[in-house]
């Protein structure tokens, strides 16, 4: 334990997530061997999987991106087809859905800069109890591997990142080889890899080697643990692919040949760029790319999903084999959506339906089965729903929504919109139309009608037929950012 404390020290890290590495890790084997406190029936378990930066593109939902394992799930749980981000960005994603509020909330309404302690959710609701927190402090063994809360992928893999140390017993931080092979990955931009669009296909690594891959090893440790020591438990497993850089063993890549890649077509407004606020991300490096060039960082995308996919299905394959899935809701999402040359946009974040709309699965014991909703959700609802679910009452104001009568009745609905932000604008998307306003409509307005139109090629906001449409909807949005 003395050499493992070292070690962390030297990693550039946060104080507390050293003190949860080396202080943490060394009462987890007392806790672990006491006897369970738990009488009456057995405690319904919690696998929550979160990938990284991954949007809709799966074959569940319809898209090229093979996921036979996630796929595999949503046969056996309910997929929601319209999910929803608060914001378009990791660690403001992140810390909302885990806090189960609003980004206005939790004051986390940027990535991390020079400062590697800011922002976290903690300095405006330092007495939040998070949604793994809530479980732990109801007896339930609270444990992580990888990416839950923020993390700068690639250089912070293998760090505590902005991890919440209330919120854990146990915390692991996996480091594989694609952490190794930064200077063999193609970048747009010399020397930038998480923010910039970058690949590479691994010739000689296996999947157990990649960081995910050991998380996903990781991740079946734990659960032969929990399982012989009969402890009921929250376990969060986060993957980091697909986010950037690309990079997975190269017959991932192979299972996508550029030749079958289509490109997508821009509409007027996408070729203008207007207005310029909806297309704020969009930078000459990217401009820049040749269509071939796009087609590979395409390939590289979907290859590192489908080896995501693949580690989602080392986990879910252990929990099958140790007898744990029938007492276990297993949630499986993202932090937000992701363009992939759509709207000539690529990455993140923007207020348009792919960045907004996440993939989300959850198959739950004695819940909806092998089916889909069309119910509109957002991830701030998760955590009412897996509370509800166990039986546990949250001490705080929660801004989500249960989702248990969806899970029990898949054709109900339980909000009439879902709300997402991203700097100074906010969007709301309802059953036909998303709506966004920039500085409240200072900076422009979109509207699209997504029942005709769901590209959203026809910027509808200036039209005088939905005038009354547009009124309504922007009522929402100030209703929203009084919240």
């Amino acid at each position: 334990m003395t050499t493992l404390c070292r070690h962390a020290a030297r990693v550039r890290t946060a104080f507390w997530p050293v003190l949860i590495l080396c202080v943490g890790l060394g009462a987890v084997a007392t806790l672990l061997a006491q006897p369970a406190q738990v009488s009456g029936p057995k405690r319904l378990n919690v696998l929550l999987i979160m990938a990284d930066d991954l949007n809709t593109d799966l074959a569940t939902y319809g898209g090229p991106a093979r996921s036979p394992n996630i796929d595999r799930l949503a046969a056996r749980g309910l997929r929601f087809d319209r999910a929803y981000t608060q914001y378009p960005v990791c660690n403001q994603s992140r810390s909302s859905m885990l806090t189960g509020r609003r980004p206005d909330v939790t004051g986390v309404l940027s990535n991390p800069g020079r400062n590697p302690m800011s922002p976290h959710f903690r300095e405006r609701l330092p007495n939040a109890v998070t949604l793994p927190q809530l479980f732990r402090n109801n007896g339930y063994v609270s444990a992580r591997v990888g990416k839950l809360f923020h993390y700068g992928v690639p250089l912070d893999i293998g760090t505590g990142g902005l991890d919440d140390y209330k919120s854990w017993d146990i915390a692991i931080n996996p480091r594989g080889r694609d952490r190794e092979l930064l200077d063999k990955v193609f970048t747009l931009v010399p020397g930038q890899f998480g923010g910039t669009v970058s690949w590479l296909a691994d010739d000689e690594g296996e999947d157990a080697q990649h960081t995910d891959g050991i998380g996903a090893a990781e991740a079946v440790r734990l659960l032969e643990r929990f399982q012989r020591e009969q402890k009921p438990f929250f376990l969060g497993v986060g993957f980091y692919r697909p986010h950037t850089p690309y990079v997975s063993p190269r017959r991932y890549f192979d299972m996508y040949p550029t030749s079958g890649i289509t490109l997508p077509t821009l509409s007027a407004d996408d070729t203008v760029r207007e207005p310029k606020a909806a297309y704020r991300r969009a930078n000459k490096e990217q401009d820049a790319m040749t269509d071939a060039q796009r087609r590979e960082a395409i390939q590289a995308y979907y290859a590192a999903a489908t080896f995501m996919d693949a580690q989602v299905g080392v986990v879910l394959a252990a929990l099958e084999r140790l007898g744990l899935a029938d007492n276990t809701v297993v949630v499986f999402t993202s932090d937000h959506g992701y363009h992939l040359a759509d709207h000539g946009l690529w990455q993140k974040p923007s207020l348009f339906e792919h960045c907004a709309r996440v993939p989300l699965v959850i198959a739950a014991p004695g819940r909806a089965r092998g089916t889909s909703t069309r119910a509109l959700s957002e991830l701030v609802d998760l955590y009412p729903t897996l509370a509800e679910m166990a039986g546990l009452t949250p001490s705080d104001p929660l801004d989500g929504r249960s989702l248990v009568p969806v899970l029990d009745t898949p054709d109900r609905t339980v909000r009439d919109a879902a709300f997402t932000q991203a700097y100074n604008g906010y969007a709301v998307r309802t059953d036909r139309w998303r709506y966004i306003e920039w500085a409240e409509g200072r900076e422009g307005r979109q509207l699209y009608d997504l029942a005709a139109d769901p590209q959203e090629t026809q910027n509808l906001a200036t039209a005088p037929a939905h005038a009354d449409v547009v009124a309504d909807l922007s009522a929402r949005l100030a209703a929203y950012r009084q919240k």
